[in-house]
């Protein structure tokens, strides 16, 4: 069975930084998708940022303030957030997939979420 654990949620001032943390029970190199998700209550869980095959892409309001990174010796995925809006409050979900994912119902393995709220 393979776990995804997130961490590094939390409280942040509009134009602060957080950096998320997902660890893997599995190598990373076993999924070909590994990524970000985000939902708020009452939409739709909707990608933040993906990894494909070593290529990184992230959704268009983000582009410029977030980056996503892996650490396979750690077997960790990452998020770093900068420029922080309150538009960016949602609970955060890494994800992870065998194949190509776009859309959140393509993943095959999901963490719990980890909240993350940005509000003076």
């Amino acid at each position: 069975q393979v776990e995804l654990v997130e961490s590094g949620g939390g409280l942040a001032q509009p134009g602060g930084s957080l950096t998320l943390s997902c660890a893997a029970s599995e190598s990373l190199a076993s999924f070909k998708t590994i990524g970000w998700y985000r939902q708020v209550p009452g939409n739709q869980r909707v990608s933040v940022a993906r990894i494909f095959r070593g290529s990184p892409s992230y959704t268009d309001s983000v582009k410029g303030r977030f980056t996503i990174s892996r650490d396979n010796a750690k077997n960790t995925l990452y998020l770093q957030m900068n420029s922080l809006k309150p538009e960016d409050t949602a609970v955060y979900y890494c994800a992870a997939g065998v194949r190509y994912v776009y859309q959140a119902h393509e993943a095959d393995y999901w963490g719990q979420g980890t909240q993350v709220t940005v509000s003076s």
